[in-house]
């Protein structure tokens, strides 16, 4: 494995939690089983930590360039000669950079959940699905081919699905687990059969092998691939598109968003966990690890800047209009998820061309920080108020102070203020959008105002507004729920000035990112603004609020009922699906495949009563069998040699 022996350690320390905790934790570790699970997620934190600087500082770096290291590999089925499955663990500056965020992230849930799920009768099978959880994220980024990540991913979306309905008593939890595993399933099968296509036309599952093969331009393989055609588009362009549309359903990119939302029926800190830096990222993930094949082929590239772009606007629309605090930031993660993509969508691959790329890249790293710092803050504010509505909320400063200053580190730093650590990342998207086209830059930047509008519209509404007349507790929460807040908090106030660009770039070769102060002056401007308005329309009970409401009208309406688009899938289910494919289905499987099945078996019960007899048991009739039998051989035999 060449120094990098300790990766294997990475993956599995979360799957011992996962089925030590499993299997023995609520008979033998109950109550301690929250302190298992930190421990193997501190030393899994603290290895990725030692890889990264192994991979950044050590022997990563070669004549200028990062290496993509197989630090881990085995042939696990072998079809033929040619095609095989292997299993290993890849290492290159984005996977290097996603053990960290991963690793760190969950860790700082495994410590806040300590506190939030203290007394739950099933804790240690809580600590048991985020190990799991883990174990599958960590598993999907290090990934050395297409299958095995396919393998991963599909645990990913088992893994979530347990901790969103970990509350199973609730129907609404039940309904939104399987809302979210029927989505994601149906953007799956596309991102499986994309596989198939781009394993045949590469001729491998491995990664580095398909970009290799499909991105020369004179090899066979490449030509077979921009030859063959359905409807009029290459076979590359639609597999890259099937691939993308896995990725859309995992982050909630329109029109597979719909889970997103109803996903906060799961505990608060497992929305952290999913909505931070983990599950919704992987689709951003996927399309950075084959962008050479995306950057190759435009209409690819061009349909995910347009999802992208539109997600992003469109998610921060509804945001603006939500009042459960947790839907608003699964709103958020939405938008800021589109960022990401949109920004790989702008990329080219080379040099200053390339910033697009790195820029998705060091949102997602910042994101992850300040977004988990948002939901793991929530935590706490539902924790103390016992309700998820900006109505029972307000004045909560006072009461709340550390919680109060943390969610306001988060909230400047997802506002894109100078000096937070959302700033830096979304400078650069800014700048690679503005390269590629205006009308980009301008969505972009509107989206960008909004997103400093809603938060802060959270904020008030959770810390000022109005005087806090509810239950009061001897403090704001035990200090297993403060730690995690005040790291992520630090961290998403410093992690900016990282020179991400040093180490994950589009060609893997360590740049110089700069900084345009006035390039910089109308993104800071406009987010100013947008917490301006907040402060204007909720630090303090007024009208203005209903006032605005009317002014937008149904538009305001449409919004807030998220554009009618779970309606309009109700709609289509009911309507379509199960109407006219369900209906007819079930009637022939009811009349056609059972009916068939039940005439077989009547017609075999009929013609065992009538032959039943035979098998009476009676000496005499077998022997009347028997000679009669004889007797009508001889016949068949005298009349054959007449």
């Amino acid at each position: 494995m060449g120094g990098y022996e300790h990766t294997f350690w990475i993956l599995f320390l979360p799957a011992i939690s996962f089925v030590l905790l499993g299997l023995l934790g609520r008979k033998y570790f109950n109550k301690s089983a929250g302190l298992i699970g930190v421990f193997l997620l501190l030393l899994t934190t603290a290895l990725s930590l030692y890889n990264a600087y192994q991979y950044f500082f050590v022997n990563g770096l070669v004549d200028g360039v990062y290496l993509k290291i197989d630090a881990f590999k085995f042939t696990w089925l072998t079809f033929s000669p040619g095609v095989s499955i292997d299993m290993g663990i890849l290492l290159d500056p984005i996977s290097v950079m996603m053990l960290v965020v991963v690793s760190s992230v969950s860790l700082m849930v495994h410590i806040f959940s300590l506190g939030y799920m203290k007394g739950e009768e099933r804790f240690a099978t809580y600590y048991s699905f985020l190990g799991l959880f883990t174990f599958a994220m960590l598993g999907l980024v290090v990934s050395s081919n297409l299958f095995q990540m396919y393998m991963f991913w599909e645990l990913v979306g088992i893994s979530s699905y347990l901790l969103i309905g970990f509350y199973f008593q609730r129907p609404s939890a039940v309904a939104a687990s399987k809302k979210a595993f029927i989505v994601t399933r149906f953007a799956d099968l596309g991102f499986l059969i994309g596989i198939l296509m781009l394993a045949f036309y590469g001729g491998s599952l491995d990664f580095n092998t398909i970009i290799q093969h499909l991105s020369a331009h004179q090899s066979s393989e490449y030509l077979a691939a921009t030859t063959a055609s359905f409807l009029g588009v290459t076979a590359l362009t639609w597999g890259l598109t099937l691939v993308f549309m896995g990725g859309a359903g995992k982050s909630a990119m329109f029109p597979l968003h719909v889970w997103l939302p109803d996903a906060m029926e799961g505990p608060t800190p497992v929305s952290a966990l999913i909505h931070a830096a983990t599950m919704v990222v992987a689709g951003v993930y996927l399309v950075a690890r084959l962008f050479p094949l995306y950057a190759l082929n435009g209409a690819s590239l061009e349909i995910v800047l347009n999802v992208g772009l539109f997600t992003a606007l469109f998610a921060a629309i509804i945001a603006c209009t939500q009042t459960d605090i947790k839907r608003v930031l699964a709103y958020s993660t939405m938008s800021q998820i589109g960022f990401m993509m949109f920004a790989l969508g702008v990329s080219g691959t080379q040099g200053e061309q390339g910033l697009g790329y790195t820029a998705s890249m060091f949102h997602l790293f910042t994101h992850a920080f300040f977004k988990s710092l948002l939901f793991l803050g929530a935590g706490a504010v539902i924790h103390f108020v016992h309700s998820n509505e900006m109505k029972d909320m307000g004045g909560l400063r006072k009461w709340m102070p550390l919680t109060h200053v943390v969610f306001l580190v988060a909230c400047l730093a997802i506002a894109g203020i100078p000096p937070f650590a959302g700033f830096f990342s979304k400078e650069e998207i800014l700048l690679a959008s503005y390269n590629k086209s205006l009308w980009v830059y301008t969505i972009a930047l509107i989206t960008s105002g909004l997103t400093a509008f809603y938060m802060f519209r959270l904020y008030f509404s959770i810390f000022w507004r109005k005087e806090y007349n509810g239950h009061s507790h001897p403090q704001e929460g035990s200090m297993s729920m403060k730690i995690p807040l005040i790291i992520l908090a630090i961290c998403s106030a410093l992690v900016g000035f990282i020179p991400f660009g040093k180490f994950v770039s589009v060609d893997s070769q360590p740049q110089e990112t700069h900084f345009h102060l006035m390039f910089s002056i109308l993104p800071v401007i406009l987010g100013v603004v947008g917490i301006l308005i907040a402060l204007l329309m909720y630090k303090k009970e007024n009208d203005r609020p209903q006032s605005m409401a009317k002014a937008f009208g149904s538009f305001y309406r449409a919004a807030k009922n998220k554009f009618y688009m779970d309606e309009l899938y109700l709609f289509v289910t009911k309507n379509i699906i199960f109407k006219w494919v369900g209906r007819p289905s079930a009637w022939f499987d009811r009349k056609v495949v059972d009916g068939s099945m039940n005439e077989i078996a009547n017609l075999t019960l009929e013609t065992s009563k009538a032959i039943k007899g035979m098998q009476s048991g009676k000496i005499q009739r077998y022997a009347m069998y028997f000679f009669g039998g004889i007797a009508f051989l001889i016949i068949l035999f005298v009349y054959i040699l007449k």
